[in-house]
């Protein structure tokens, strides 16, 4: 099969199109929009479950008070790819930046960047979302003036699905919550301290290491970490910076990710507006291959194809309101120049059925 099926988030409001269902052809490199969703308030973030083909996307909804509160709506993908809502359901109480299911599609974690706190909501069998189980709140604040609170920004879970690293970008801190499914439960166990006004924003696991890895948004750096999967813990192994040395403009990092092979690892820089690659040596240290331009601005979430060769790298452009694609060097891990690009208003998040 030659053609993939992927969804984008964006910021739209409620009376236009938020969620895009696209069909990639990966000979001819040709995107097409196979549909859209509208109706909810900046659908910025996605997860998707392909054995259930389920979609969940998380937005904005006004509490009784008149306060924003996180919600997620939970979709069936049906045979022609067209969105069915199973039902909406509040979250945290606060809006949200970042959602992701466990490895077991029983619960959904969401984290929320302004409340400063992530959530839990069990997932029903029948693919909806249950009501919020649990909500953990951060504490702290660190040296930047965005760090005046704590600003949880994304919530990861772990190759065994034992726990899940939330990443503070206000405090300057990572926690590891041990998953209690049964109960429905984050249960703190552990946190460890970044580097003040670090940021870290984004968190991503080797596939097959035990080592895992942060992108700091405010001090752009990547910072490896050597992970206890018994215990969830971190250690540090390595900071590196996502900038070229002659870079003087303002920038903040935004995305991680990891070839499926594990031997490279891809971030985002939005002001220098590229895609910073590295090459992931013995024992998860990382080494700098280049610096790509994402051919638009700002880019935020980035994917990777789920071809076996993850061949091309598909950049959401929030500034210049389209996802490019570039095709990716497998061997070397470089991305070549755009193969395509796709209009779509201020994209954010880009998933893979």
């Amino acid at each position: 099969m030659t053609k993939d099926i992927f969804f984008i988030g964006s910021y739209a409001n409620a009376d236009s199109s938020g969620v895009y269902v696209c069909e990639f052809d990966r000979r001819t490199g040709e995107i097409g929009l196979l549909g859209s969703y509208a109706g909810l308030q900046n659908p910025t973030f996605l997860a998707v479950h392909a054995p259930s083909r389920r979609l969940y996307a998380i937005h904005e909804r006004a509490g009784e008070d008149g306060a924003k509160r996180g919600a997620v709506a939970a979709f069936d993908i049906g045979a022609a790819h067209e969105l069915s809502l199973l039902g909406i359901e509040e979250t945290v109480p606060a809006p949200t930046c970042h959602v992701e299911l466990d490895r077991t599609r029983a619960a959904l974690l969401t984290s929320s960047y302004h409340g400063g706190m992530v959530g839990m909501n069990r997932v029903e069998p029948d693919g909806s979302v249950g009501p919020v189980a649990d909500v953990r709140r951060h504490e702290g604040s660190s040296v930047h003036p965005a760090q005046d609170r704590p600003r949880a920004h994304s919530i990861t879970v772990d190759r065994n699905n034992r726990f899940a690293l939330a990443c503070d970008l206000g405090a300057d801190k990572i926690v590891t919550y041990r998953l209690d499914l049964a109960a429905g439960a984050l249960e703190p166990v552990s946190t460890v301290a970044l580097a003040p006004g670090s940021g870290p924003r984004h968190f991503a696991f080797h596939p097959t290491l035990s080592v895992g890895y942060v992108i700091n948004e405010l001090n752009a750096t990547i910072a490896a970490f050597a992970y206890d999967e018994a215990t969830g813990a971190l250690s540090t192994i390595q900071t590196v910076p996502t900038l070229p040395v002659s870079f003087e403009g303002e920038n903040a990092c935004a995305d991680i990710h990891i070839s499926p092979d594990g031997r490279f690892l891809y971030g985002s820089n939005r002001g220098h507006d590229s895609i910073v690659v590295f090459r992931v040596e013995d024992g998860g240290a990382l080494t700098l291959v280049e610096h790509t331009s994402v051919a638009g601005r700002h880019p935020r979430n980035f994917a990777l194809s789920p071809d076996p060769d993850a061949a091309f790298l598909f950049a959401a452009n929030r500034d210049t309101n389209d996802v490019v694609v570039f095709r990716r060097d497998a061997d070397t891990g470089r991305l070549g120049e755009p193969v395509s690009r796709f209009e779509a208003s201020k994209p954010v998040c880009v998933k893979f059925l």
